[in-house]
């Protein structure tokens, strides 16, 4: 998959907008790393969990996508998939510093 440049903009527990800009091979990855570039910053009052969406924003072709954190950490804890699945997965655990399980 090529990488795409992508805005990512996740609203705070203030209802304050964020926007980022990340490059990305997957919409997933594009909110692994908007995620991270957020958290932690002076001026986000912490992002909530659950039902909060991230709008990641294709930059290169105007293409916009909502996803929910719930589905998005579904996705994250799944087990299963091709191997280039779990292999993405793995990526992106990685980006977020979480453990990833090694076979």
């Amino acid at each position: 998959m090529p990488v795409r440049s992508c805005r990512v903009t996740i609203k705070d527990m203030d209802g304050v907008k964020h926007t980022v800009e990340v490059t990305a091979e997957t919409l997933y990855e594009a909110v692994a790393l908007g995620l991270v570039a957020l958290r932690g910053n002076d001026w986000v009052m912490g992002i909530g969990q659950g039902l909060n969406t991230v709008q990641v924003s294709v930059v290169d072709i105007p293409i916009e996508h909502s996803v929910k954190i719930q589905d998005f950490h579904d996705w994250l804890e799944r087990s299963t998939g091709a191997p280039r699945e779990i292999s993405k997965r793995s990526r992106i655990k990685t980006i977020l510093g979480l453990p990833t399980t090694q076979k």
